[in-house]
């Protein structure tokens, strides 16, 4: 597109890629790009802003932020990213971004489209929020196959290993015997009546490896029943593949991923009886003291409340 020339303007640059399916070149790339492209304008590049490994989902990043914020105080003229979906996914993220540029008279390019219109960002910003939503629609439905054939979508838990030479879109998994053998250990010692906290003190005191191998901590071991995290909550121990039992969602105005717990009928359940290491009857046991526990917890909670009151009359 051919572009009036406007030299002498100071121009910064802004690179951003996603996920780990991209590289740290593309970052450089980018910037090489919007460089090649400021030189033909006659612009003086004075600051590059990078976000990398950051998905364009939230507005909560540093290099963005960065760039935002020194867009306030006038250091630069002229913007220069490889695409809208760099700046951001959301609409409304780049909307907001091209007022406060255009406010403080600013102007916005790509190297394919010259200088950046309302409608550009209309148009360009609704394109990349719905490639957005359909990449994570994808996502789930391929996490929902590999599921519904009894192979783990995501990371390893602790007490598996990943299967050599995995293929068809991986998810298959077999037992650590060592670790296997620490998870069964976990179990009974809570079952038996043994606090967390307690558990992560002594295989630490015996140096027994925890996941990744750090040190163990009780939020580890006790993590959060609703949400099935932590040792004693993954069904996977006791030969079940429960999926989407929870679903992230971005709060807005912090960017941070909220879970929450989804109903019964959006989750897939499998039977994985190679994957067992612990019978029902230890699964139980757990199950009925993390009951107990919540129930005391609560009846402390209650009272502590009573209390408060009282101590106000």
């Amino acid at each position: 597109m051919t572009v009036l020339h406007h030299p002498g303007l100071r121009a910064v640059i802004y690179a951003r890629y996603s996920t780990d399916k991209q590289r740290q070149e593309s970052i450089a790339d980018q910037i090489e790009l919007c460089r090649r492209y400021a030189v033909q304008q006659g612009w003086e590049v004075v600051d590059t802003y990078t976000d990398a490994a950051i998905s364009g989902a939230s507005r909560h990043r540093p290099g963005f932020q960065k760039l935002v914020d020194d867009a306030g105080r006038r250091r630069f003229d002229v913007v220069v990213s490889e695409g809208i979906d760099r700046l951001g996914r959301r609409l409304a993220d780049t909307s907001d971004l091209y007022d406060r540029l255009n406010f403080q008279n600013i102007k916005l390019y790509t190297p394919h489209l010259g200088e950046i219109t309302t409608l550009h960002i209309a148009i360009m910003g609704m394109m990349a929020q719905v490639q957005l939503k359909e990449t994570g629609q994808k996502t789930r439905r391929s996490h929902l196959g590999l599921a519904k054939e009894g192979r783990i979508p995501g990371g390893k838990a602790y007490g598996y290993d990943v299967v050599d030479g995995d293929k068809d879109g991986g998810g298959y998994r077999r037992i650590n015997a060592d670790e296997a053998a620490v998870v069964r250990r976990i179990f009974t010692l809570y079952a038996d009546g043994m606090s967390p906290r307690a558990i992560a003190r002594l295989l630490n005191d015996e140096n027994v490896p925890g996941p990744r191998k750090r040190k163990w901590v009780d939020t580890t071991i006790r993590g959060q029943v609703a949400r099935g995290t932590g040792i004693l909550n993954n069904a996977n121990y006791a030969g079940v593949l429960e999926w989407g039992r929870c679903e992230f969602v971005k709060d807005p105005g912090t960017g941070k991923r909220i879970a929450r717990i989804n109903p019964q009928e959006k989750r897939e359940i499998v039977e994985v009886p190679e994957l067992r290491i612990i019978d029902d009857v230890l699964w139980n046991r757990v199950k009925m003291r993390q009951e107990a526990v919540a129930t005391e917890i609560g009846r402390d909670e209650q009272g502590n409340a009573l209390n408060r009151v009282h101590r106000r009359r």
